[in-house]
């Protein structure tokens, strides 16, 4: 507002115009404004130095030895507790009682009455000499005073001078002066040295007893591991995550002390029995193996859980750290030049336990089946068992590997049978020499009670190919046509040679004939159920799963702490689980792990050539001779002719007037074995044994179904 002439008149102002920002934007401030160039390095350089190699040593130095000064003053306490008063006793007497002996508690409470009639007599006898000190002074010091004047006046007399009769007490003044004077000069230095021997003396002690955490000792002592206590024990125990466990160890007075027995040393490792809570199951440790042994500052393959003979028991087995790892000695069949075998009493050094005991193995009459999976030792495993054998000269061999790269050629000259190749027409040969095995155990059951007979093993090296081979044998019928017979090779029950190992198993050992199989990678496919279970020593290295394990060694091994399936491929090369007869098993177990002695291609060829020269040169053929083989159940159709019954001894006379060097043995037995085979059976017809000729038409209708290929 204005005044113009007097008058107030209303100045209007121009209205208000915003201004618009100027075109370069002020920067936002950034929430998080970048350090400078001085902080940046600083950080860098500082994280540098805490992530050096040099920091972490000198940080584990510095805790590792700081921690064996005050673990020493814990121990050095411990120890002077312990000895001025009965908590050792106490402890042991716990002990002794959690674990059921009541004479040891015994003792030890009696020990502990001993000791304490014994600290009451000294501590009597200590305020006595308190009370008997002033007096025993005075008379020291007037007996002390006597005797120098006495000295003094023979002195005097001695020298005619009266000043000699003080001379021995101007003497010994004189000496506690200079024993003060030295005092003072020692006692300085001592001041300050006394306390550092002291933090020396302790630091020794817990240098000894490592008594440091196990990441800051050196890197040699935390590879080795701590050695095992029962204390280790029971908190790794403690430690499994198992609620119910825990609770128990925790409830337990003697700190879980009677869960233990004594901790023993058992070969390269020590053994404990441990025995559960009624809340906790076997199976529930045995499944946390790996977390055990991680709780024992173990690998998982340096602890070993099984079943203990007692109820609600484990045992457990701990390797000393590393020891796995360091290879056995050789083998008695390299070192020994004079050892010989014995097929029915002597025992074949295969290796050692995990307790570094030998192990040594019975064959008379077992049949052996060596499996795992491809280049971990098993054809060694195996071959190392059949050297010692050779050693025996009364042993006739007959070899077939169906690899073909040599292993066994040392054999040539030993074996009467020697066949290498991994092909169809290796596996024909393979089942022919089984058939002639399984032929001549037929002779043999069929010659005089109490006929001696020489023992025959026939060993097939990966089995696996004549189980997985298609190769059947061809031939032509009446009428011209091409007709298959049965398989060579298979798992089915039609495999002439799964049927030759079959009957073999079934009958061989009671005339001593055997067979051994080493296969890889068992499945139900390359290793059928029927011919696993027929062996009496099954052993696996390392396999690839659980399942697998089963199949090799039978359900009942793993369940108790067999585990071939958990051995380490490439490290645990040559060492096997074995289960089953002539096996030298610990009491209560199941099955047992064998480190197996290496006997290499080289030593092979030394030891079989001290085999040949224990018995007669043997011709090694390269294949046997193919053993006649004829389609029995058509055979018995053609007989037949076309009559619908038929006396089964006519049918057995017409077979035999058919083939007779094939037929020539057979009886009314083997007859009815060849139906039965085929799910039928002979029957009997106004008392007498009949084969009808619909029972044959429906064995022939139910092989076809079986085997469609055979059609």
């Amino acid at each position: 507002m204005s005044i113009h002439n007097g008058t107030a008149v209303e100045e209007k102002l121009p209205p208000l115009k915003l201004i618009p920002p100027p075109t370069e934007s002020i920067p936002e401030a950034d929430p998080q404004p970048a350090a400078k160039p001085g902080r940046r390095r600083l950080r860098e350089g500082v994280r540098a130095v805490l992530t050096d190699d040099r920091t972490h040593a000198t940080y584990r130095y510095i805790v590792r030895h700081g921690a064996y000064m005050t673990g020493g003053a814990g121990i050095v306490y411990r120890r002077a507790w312990d000895s001025r008063s009965t908590s050792r006793y106490e402890r042991m007497q716990r002990t002794a009682e959690a674990a059921g002996n009541i004479e040891e508690a015994k003792e030890w409470e009696e020990r502990g009455h001993r000791f304490r009639e014994a600290r009451h007599k000294r501590r009597m006898e200590t305020l006595a000499a308190m009370r008997q000190t002033p007096k025993a002074v005075g008379a020291a010091t007037v007996a002390g005073s006597s005797g120098l004047l006495l000295l003094g006046i023979a002195l005097a007399w001695a020298n005619g001078d009266i000043k000699d009769v003080i001379a021995p007490a101007e003497f010994v003044v004189e000496l506690i002066r200079w024993a003060f004077f030295i005092g003072t000069v020692v006692w300085g230095p001592a001041k300050m040295a006394l306390p550092a021997l002291g933090l020396l003396a302790l630091w020794r002690v817990g240098q000894q007893r490592q008594a440091a955490p196990a990441w800051a000792l050196p890197a040699k002592q935390r590879v080795e591991g701590e050695a095992i206590t029962p204390s280790i024990v029971v908190k790794a125990f403690r430690d499994l995550r198992i609620g119910e466990l825990k609770k128990a160890i925790l409830a337990m007075e003697d700190g879980a002390a009677s869960m233990l027995s004594p901790i023993v040393t058992a070969g390269c490792g020590v053994e404990v029995d441990v025995t559960l809570p009624s809340s906790v199951s076997t199976d529930e440790i045995m499944g946390k193996r790996r977390k055990l042994a991680e709780n024992l500052n173990r690998h998982e393959h340096e602890v070993y859980v099984s079943i203990a003979p007692a109820a609600r028991t484990v045992r457990v087995w701990i390797a000393d750290s590393g020891a796995l790892d360091e290879p056995i000695g050789p083998s008695p069949l390299v070192t020994d030049t004079s050892l010989t075998a014995d097929y029915k009493s002597g025992r074949a050094p295969w290796g050692v336990d995990l307790r570094g005991d030998a192990v040594l193995i019975s064959l008379y009459q077992k049949m052996v089946l060596v499996t795992g999976l491809s280049n971990q030792g098993k054809t060694a495993s195996l071959r190392a068992l059949a050297l010692w054998l050779a050693m025996d000269p009364t042993v006739e061999f007959r070899i077939g590997d169906l690899k073909g790269i040599g292993d066994w050629r040392m054999f040539d000259g030993l074996a009467t049978t020697l066949i290498e190749g991994p092909t169809d027409d290796h596996v024909m040969d393979v089942t022919h020499m089984v058939e002639g095995v399984f032929d001549e155990m037929n002779r043999r059951l069929q010659q005089p009670e109490g006929t001696v007979f020489k023992p025959l093993v026939c060993i097939v090296d990966e089995a696996q190919v004549a189980y997985g081979s298609g190769a059947r044998e061809e031939y032509i019928d009446d009428k011209g046509n091409v007709k298959y017979g049965a398989p060579y090779g298979g798992a089915k029950a039609t495999s002439r040679y799964f049927r030759a190992v079959k009957g073999i198993h079934d009958q061989g050992r009671a005339v001593d004939v055997e067979i051994w199989e080493g296969t890889q990678d068992p499945t139900d496919q390359n290793l059928p159920k029927r011919s696993r279970e027929g062996n009496h020593i099954r052993a696996a290295l390392v396999l690839g799963t659980k399942s697998q394990a089963e199949m090799a060694l039978g359900e009942a091994p793993v369940e108790k702490g067999a585990a071939p399936h958990k051995l380490r491929q490439g490290l645990d090369k040559g060492q096997l689980v074995a289960a089953g007869e002539g096996v030298p098993l610990p009491p209560g177990q199941v099955s047992l792990n064998v480190r197996t002695h290496y006997v290499s291609n080289d030593d092979a060829k030394e030891v079989a050539d001290r085999a040949k020269a224990l018995r007669r040169n043997v011709a090694t053929l390269g294949r046997p001779a193919a053993v006649e083989r004829r389609d029995e159940l058509v055979d018995v159709r053609t007989v037949l002719v076309a009559e619908d019954r038929v006396r089964t001894t006519e049918v057995i006379h017409r077979l035999k007037n058919l083939a007779k060097s094939y037929y020539k043995d057979w009886d009314g037995a083997r007859l009815r074995k060849v139906l039965t085979d085929a799910g039928e059976d002979t029957n009997t017809f106004q008392g007498y044994p009949h084969v009808t000729r619909e029972r044959v038409l429906k064995a022939l209708a139910n092989r076809e179904n079986d085997d469609p290929e055979a059609r």
